[in-house]
């Protein structure tokens, strides 16, 4: 293979995954209706009528029964959550986003086994105290692993305590756990636009109102382009690839993956025998492709991954991973030369 080719291919939809055309023209409709939805006047009603639409959109696209509270994206429906939601104690996994240990600083943190997994025990005795809340995401952004959902709320609802799931990672490409009292959205990890997500909550009364906009959950003008370009994204399934070539595409990677249990196909963690992350990105994107060291936000840091520190991974082998995070329009040729590149590499 040549240390270049022809068109970039872009393998970091953890980070942010490309605008659906749908979503961009459902946005062009949004811009036509530019009133802001909560004034009073006619053409404030109509934009109302069109953000209330989208959001009984949003809620049949994702089966939610609950509400749905929009907000500018993940972090801040995490911040609204844990710093609102009627529950005691905070206690969130050790290998949460940066967002949510930036939510709620003084939370005590739950252990996770090598395979990511919440350490069941470590959970099973933290939750014995008056109504904690449980932040724990359903899909890691680093890793691809996955919780056991079912254990996880029956641990938590058993001992009286919310589970507050972070779906980032999942929403819209696999349904949401059903065991959750509260849900975090991102409308840019699955094709929606920037600036955009929602707190998913099974009753209001779970949360201290603050005033404002949103049944008076949020404050804010409400982004109306964004919510139906959300709703849009949200409505359209389709990928380029299938569960079994995604399936494949693992297998084909298998000895430099890291050992997940339970691992989301969209999201990949490789480990290279001698290189370094900074390095593998640095050529792997002179080849022609688009990875990561880790989360987005935290990719710039020389520091070890938290994440896998967490999982218990050596120092050295932390930061010698990468990790390769498919999207709705990555392709089966584009999988195919990943593949070929990192054996020319390893």
């Amino acid at each position: 293979m040549s240390s270049a080719i022809s068109a970039r291919i872009y393998l970091d939809h953890a980070a942010t995954s490309p605008l659906r055309p749908q979503a961009r023209a459902s946005m062009e409709e949004g811009f036509a209706i530019w009133a802001n939805p909560s004034s009073p006047h006619a053409e404030g009603r109509r934009a109302k009528a069109a953000l209330e639409d989208a959001r009984a959109r949003v809620k049949a696209a994702l089966g939610w029964s609950g509400e749905v509270i929009f907000t500018s994206g993940a972090s801040e429906a995490l911040a609204i959550a844990l710093g609102r939601a009627k529950a005691g104690a905070r206690l969130v996994g050790a290998a949460e986003h940066d967002a949510v240990l930036a939510a709620a600083p003084d939370s005590e943190q739950l252990a996770v086994l090598p395979d990511g997994r919440i350490d069941a025990d470590v959970l099973a005795e933290a939750v014995q105290r008056e109504r904690p809340l449980v932040a724990i995401q359903t899909v890691n952004s680093e890793t691809g692993a996955r919780q056991d959902e079912a254990a996880l709320a029956a641990l938590i609802h058993d001992a009286g305590g919310l589970w507050l799931a972070d779906a980032s990672q999942s929403a819209g490409k696999a349904a949401l756990p059903a065991g959750a009292d509260m849900v975090v959205v991102s409308a840019h990890k699955l094709g929606g636009p920037v600036g955009i997500g929602a707190l998913l909550v099974r009753d209001y009364s779970l949360l201290e109102p603050s005033g404002g906009h949103e049944r008076g959950y949020r404050r804010g003008t409400e982004n109306l382009p964004a919510a139906m370009g959300f709703a849009a994204a949200l409505e359209v399934s389709d990928w380029a690839t299938t569960p079994a070539e995604r399936l494949a595409f693992a297998a084909a990677l298998e000895p430099s993956l890291l050992p997940i249990a339970d691992r989301a196909d969209h999201i990949l963690a490789l480990t290279h025998p001698q290189l370094s992350a900074q390095v593998l990105v640095i050529r792997l994107d002179a080849m022609g492709f688009a990875v990561s060291a880790g989360s987005a936000c935290s990719s710039g840091s020389l520091k070890p991954s938290r994440v896998l520190t967490a999982m218990g991974l050596p120092p050295e082998q932390a930061q010698r991973t990468i990790r390769v995070s498919l999207g709705w329009n990555t392709t089966p040729d584009d999988l195919a030369a990943f593949v070929a590149a990192w054996a020319s590499l390893a």
